[in-house]
């Protein structure tokens, strides 16, 4: 049976058009249909850790729903996120520099899904197609912003802000106003102990604009919310804009 090239050609332009992770969004068509060729779905439990530290990176991981954690080991047993990867970009960066290891783990801290694709299959899309390389590295410019931003943030901002400006973060990854965020995650991503995220989850909880039960927040005034959150979640917005205006 012939197959209509216009029903194809509509049906990839819909995938497309249709697509949750923002940076195959932001790909040329025929760029987006180069790269479905590599991928397949997968499913991000909870924890699950996609990247482990010094190891070989088997894959790359572009996120459509769900937040990835990149988490920092110190010498004493303590851990510090240091980035958040969602559906703005991909997991796997170090393989777009010809780098096939980090010393840092990835982690999936919001359940979610996600397109994989082997680290061989990546290498050659972005040797062969300089659109999707050039994409890419928007992304990993975008990244670090963010990461020199976060470090700036922990030195300067109280824990209540720094809070705010993360459960702002993850609230632009998912799809809804509900998320699971255990305490222990939020530990992790505001670098302090358990009281602290008690104190802070607190503090945002009696302003009324989320409520926490049970490690599920609930987002009940965004516009109050961002008040609440210092001025780094304005800045990284705008960065994260800018990566994708152009």
């Amino acid at each position: 049976m012939a197959v209509d090239s216009g029903s194809v050609r509509e049906g990839l332009t819909s995938a497309h058009d249709g697509e949750r992770n923002r940076l195959l969004n932001a790909l040329p068509v025929d760029e987006y249909d180069r790269m479905l060729s590599e991928l397949r779905p997968v499913h991000l439990p909870l924890k699950e850790v996609l990247i482990e530290p010094n190891v070989a990176i088997s894959h790359v991981w572009f996120v459509r729903e769900g937040v990835a954690s990149m988490i920092a080991h110190d010498q004493g047993g303590g851990l510090i996120e240091v980035g958040t990867i969602g559906r703005e970009g991909f997991v796997g960066l170090p393989l777009l520099n010809g780098v096939d290891r980090m010393p840092y783990e990835v982690l999936i801290q919001i359940e979610g899904d996600a397109w994989r694709m082997p680290a061989d299959a990546f290498r050659r899309i972005i040797d062969e197609r300089p659109a999707v390389r050039h994409r890419c590295s928007l992304f990993a410019q975008y990244f670090s912003d963010q990461m020199a931003q976060s470090v700036a943030c922990n030195r300067l901002h109280t824990v209540d802000e720094r809070c705010a400006r993360w459960i702002l973060m993850t609230h632009d990854r998912v799809d809804g106003d509900q998320f699971e965020l255990t305490q222990e995650f939020l530990a992790i991503m505001l670098g302090v102990r358990r009281a602290g995220v008690s104190v802070a989850m607190g503090v945002l909880q009696r302003s009324n604009v989320l409520t926490y039960v049970r490690g599920r927040v609930t987002v009940l005034d965004r516009d109050a919310l961002e008040t609440k959150a210092c001025d780094c979640y304005r800045i990284t917005s705008e960065a994260q804009r800018r990566l994708f205006s152009e």
